[in-house]
Formats: C-alpha cells, sequence, structure tokens
C-alpha cells in the first residue's frame, strides 16, 4: 500500500518505436521489436552489427575454400566429409548472424523471430530481418541528428567550446 511519502516517477515514451512481428501467412502475432530512439547506443549497436555480419561472410567464404582445397574423404555416411564440413561451418555462420542480429535488436530477439515464423535459421535470414527493420533506420538517423542539436542548443551557445561542432 502506499503512503503520502511514496512516489513514483515515469518515463515517457515519445520517441519509441515498435515494429510488429508477423508469421509466414501474414498475421500478426501480437509480438514485437521495441527501439528507443533516444538510446544514443542505437547507432553504434547497428554499426556493430553490420560489421559483424560482414565478418561472418568472410569467415564462411573463407571455411568453405580451405574445405575445398582438402582431399574429400567418403565413409560410410550419406555425406562427404566435404559436405558435412560445409553444414558444420553454415551452422556456425547462422549463430554468428543471429548473434550480429541479436546485438541491435536485443538478446534473443532473432530466435523469437525465427520461431514464430517456424524457421530455423538460414542463410538469408540477416537480409531478410534487415529489410523488416528498413522503416526505422530514416527515423534512427534523423532522431540522432535531433538529439544533437538538441545538445548544441542547451550547451553550446553558452559554451565557447567547438567540442560538438
Amino acid at each position: 500500500m502506499m503512503t503520502e511519502k511514496e512516489s513514483f516517477i515515469q518515463l515517457k515514451k515519445d520517441n519509441v518505436i515498435r515494429i510488429g512481428i508477423k508469421d509466414s501467412e501474414g498475421n500478426d502475432t501480437g509480438k514485437y521489436l521495441s527501439f528507443d530512439l533516444e538510446d544514443i547506443t542505437l547507432p553504434l549497436r547497428l554499426s556493430d552489427c553490420e560489421e559483424m555480419h560482414r565478418k561472418n561472410i568472410i569467415y564462411l567464404r573463407d571455411t568453405f575454400v580451405i574445405i575445398d582445397k582438402k582431399e574429400d574423404k567418403k565413409g560410410k555416411k550419406i555425406l562427404s566429409w566435404k559436405e558435412e564440413e560445409k553444414i558444420k561451418a553454415l551452422n556456425e555462420y547462422y549463430k554468428k548472424e543471429m548473434q550480429a542480429l541479436d546485438l541491435f535488436i536485443g538478446e534473443g530477439k532473432t530466435q523469437m523471430i525465427l520461431d514464430l515464423m517456424g524457421r530455423n535459421p538460414y542463410y538469408s535470414m540477416y537480409d531478410d530481418i534487415s529489410e523488416m527493420l528498413n522503416p526505422i533506420l530514416p527515423k534512427l538517423k534523423m532522431n540522432a541528428d535531433s538529439i544533437k542539436k538538441q545538445i548544441m542548443t542547451k550547451y553550446g551557445k553558452n559554451n565557447d567550446s567547438e567540442v560538438l561542432k
């Protein structure tokens, strides 16, 4: 029970954007991704995500080249040694891509999206989820510029510092 001495604070959600997630048939799942556009780490996390994606592609390409240069071994299994190694490399690539996406959209969110779609990780997953996020990217840039202007307005004119210019 709250007494007169207790009080509550509530932050505004003015610059929070939500992107709804639909299932593979296009039905609303009731789940969404939420982004606070005033989170100053958001552009940095996006940049880290994109950099990790580029490194993941290089990892996969280089791993396939190394596998292809080795002699193939046919055993008693259905797949050859090279085929098995490539599948293992792809599986590792998928894990790394999920980590890259989670840097930006939040930990565990990539798996949530895949589960809602009834999918396992797949090769073009990064591109598909990135396409889903395209609507917020211009807002992210616009808001970063707006925050810079607000800082300049509040602190720049009274301060002779050129730090923010």
